[in-house]
């Protein structure tokens, strides 16, 4: 099945994420976003990149892959984090990171040239200490879960 990557809307990334994504939301907001479509012009995932979340890795030139989310079509998901990267290095970041969750292999970021840095131990959720953002907590979040940081870098 031939893969092709389009642009896509934050509403459209959103609401496909939102609907297919097995354990997130979609993030708060984007600096891009990108879809997959099969030979039939059905979306079959997006990636949604935005400000890193860590606030030490913000440093202008860093971008991070947010979420990916797709219906399961085989090779979308390394589809979208070697887009992701080729259209981060095209807008001139030097540095686009991602996190994977306990329990799932990177498969799809090894396969797009990511490389491992280092394992993150589970912690709560960024939003835990805070009761004026209590009704920003995720209540499906990653608090809790171990995590895996990758890279990919100029």
């Amino acid at each position: 099945m031939g893969l092709t990557i389009i642009p896509v809307t934050w509403r459209r990334a959103r609401s496909f994420c939102e609907a297919v994504h097995r354990h997130h939301g979609a993030p708060r907001g984007h600096k891009f976003a990108l879809g997959v479509v099969d030979e039939a012009g059905a979306l079959r995932g997006v990636a949604i990149c935005g400000r890193p979340v860590a606030r030490g890795l913000d440093d202008g030139l860093t971008v991070e892959v947010n979420r990916t989310a797709t219906d399961g079509c085989q090779n979308a998901n390394s589809a979208l984090y070697g887009a992701c990267w080729r259209v981060a290095a095209a807008m001139g970041y030097r540095r686009i990171v991602t996190y994977t969750q306990e329990g799932e292999t990177g498969a799809s970021l090894r396969a797009a040239g990511y490389r491992l840095v280092r394992e993150l131990p589970a912690r709560g959720s960024w939003a835990a200490a805070s009761v004026a953002l209590r009704h920003l907590r995720d209540p499906v979040g990653s608090g809790d879960v171990q995590r895996t940081l990758w890279e990919k870098a100029a």
